[in-house]
């Protein structure tokens, strides 16, 4: 999960996806000097395509390789088309399209993926020895989601397709910027950063591939993997409600339930926010972005750390107001049944066409509206209150009944109610225990305003039955 550059969902046709795939293929290869004929080209754009569009691919689609990849260097535009098209969580496994590619080189092992032995491996495979250079990784090694396993593959991909008309020395090139878009990463023990591990690698297989790289070229090809992994994960670098609207375009990505807007329950929507949570608090803003011989420079890296560290607040805050909201709407659904649809409780979304009550219009308006203190609680009420930057397909754009909460609690109270919450949710008080040591400001009309929504309810349906 990075929540990065990129659009919601698609902004073109098929079609459309594919004339600019080929376009940029088309303009890279010429860029490189390397003569090659779109017919030639016409199935490489293809695969990308078929790829990154799949049933699943919410935010790692063709927009974003297109955004990451840029419009100045020809080499970046390649790894960018290639960096994401394999992402094993996403598209619940591997695209059948990519299956020649990678079967070489990967075997199952229960639900994880696994490095071929070196003795099942294919023989004298150069492709194969520089990738594994270049990403410090061993046959037999167990492939980890979240430790380089979609990024490896992604370039065993490209290294495949690309060889036919790529040297080795510019295909390592490709390879380093798939390798840099492993995100997160901290230094190692004795302080090397990750560009300058990156660096190390590609220097020893400049020697033992004969890549026939200088050292300007080895400097270079890091500075531009930086360049390229530093759009990768830009959306942090950005505004919060740009930021909060890349999250949750990756939501759905992995968590299936969103493909029924109507009816995930409360508790399905309140644990793809606590993962998404959970993911945020675990980040330090200082290992998002990298830095490799001023590329950026300083006052650049500094400003986008600082960004990222607002960014993780205002996040984190957020979600944290709407989980404790969910922890509310969640147990009194409990008093109706085990798995109730959220849209029961609250009003089905405006995208269902269909007119319908919402909880959010029933509620009274607060006796003492919150005041929020400082940058981060003043952007995150905002975002509460008027919604993302983009409309969602499976979720409202802003939180009325976060806004609600707020304003019956405080954000101190959401920051006090939360291990409350987190005790309900792991089981150790009930949902009576929980809504009765709960905020009364907030359960009490929340009680009348449901009440009074399935009485409207029972209105329509009585008045239906009559008609």
């Amino acid at each position: 999960m990075r929540p990065g550059g990129g659009r919601q969902r698609r902004s073109m046709s098929l079609d459309e996806y594919r004339d600019q795939c080929l376009a940029k293929l088309g303009w890279a290869f010429g860029r490189l000097g390397l003569g090659v004929a779109a017919a030639e080209l016409e199935p490489v754009a293809e695969l990308i395509v078929q790829t990154m569009t799949g049933p699943w691919r919410y935010f790692h689609t063709p927009d974003h390789i297109f955004e990451v990849g840029g419009n100045e260097d020809p080499i970046e535009v390649l790894a960018a088309l290639f960096h994401d098209i394999v992402y094993v969580q996403v598209d619940r496994g591997i695209h059948f399209n990519l299956a020649p590619y990678l079967t070489p080189f990967i075997e199952q092992d229960g639900e994880k993926l696994r490095l071929r032995e070196a003795d099942a491996l294919p023989a004298n495979d150069a492709e194969m020895s520089l990738i594994f250079t270049l990403f410090d990784f061993a046959p037999g090694q167990v492939l980890s989601p979240f430790g380089g396993q979609n990024e490896l593959l992604s370039a065993f991909v490209a290294a495949k397709v690309l060889c036919t008309w790529l040297t080795p020395g510019l295909l390592s090139q490709v390879v380093v910027c798939i390798e840099a878009t492993i995100p997160f990463r901290k230094p190692s023990a004795d302080g090397t950063s990750v560009a300058e591990g990156l660096y190390a690698r590609l220097c020893a297989a400049n020697e033992r591939f004969g890549l026939k790289l200088g050292e300007a070229e080895i400097i270079e090809a890091v500075i531009r993997s930086v360049r390229l992994s530093n759009r990768d994960v830009n959306g942090f670098g950005d505004t919060s409600a740009r930021f909060l609207d890349n999250t949750w375009s990756l939501l759905p990505e992995t968590n299936t339930h969103f493909k029924s807007p109507h009816s995930y329950t409360a508790r399905e929507y309140r644990t793809s926010l606590q993962k998404t949570s959970g993911f945020l608090h675990s980040l330090d803003p200082k290992v998002i972005f990298r830095k490799f011989h001023g590329e950026p420079d300083e006052a650049t890296y500094q400003h986008l750390v600082a960004r990222a560290d607002h960014n993780l607040a205002v996040g984190r805050l957020y979600l944290g107001t709407k989980i404790v909201t969910m922890a509310l709407i969640e147990a009194l659904s409990r008093r109706i049944g085990p798995d109730v649809p959220l849209t029961l409780m609250l009003g089905q979304l405006p995208t269902s066409g269909e007119p319908s009550g919402r909880l959010a219009d029933l509620l009274p308006g607060p006796k003492r509206p919150c005041i929020p203190q400082g940058t981060v609680e003043n952007e995150v009420f905002d975002l509460l209150d008027k919604g993302r930057s983009r409309e969602s397909e499976y979720d409202l754009r802003n939180s009325p009944m976060s806004v609600f909460l707020v304003h019956a609690i405080g954000f101190d109270g959401v920051r006090e109610e939360l291990p409350r919450a987190q005790a309900f949710f792991d089981g150790k008080l009930s949902a009576e225990e929980y809504l009765k040591g709960g905020p009364t400001d907030a359960i009490g009309p929340l009680v009348q305003g449901i009440a009074e929504l399935f009485a409207q309810r029972k209105q329509a349906i009585t008045i239906s039955a009559r008609a």
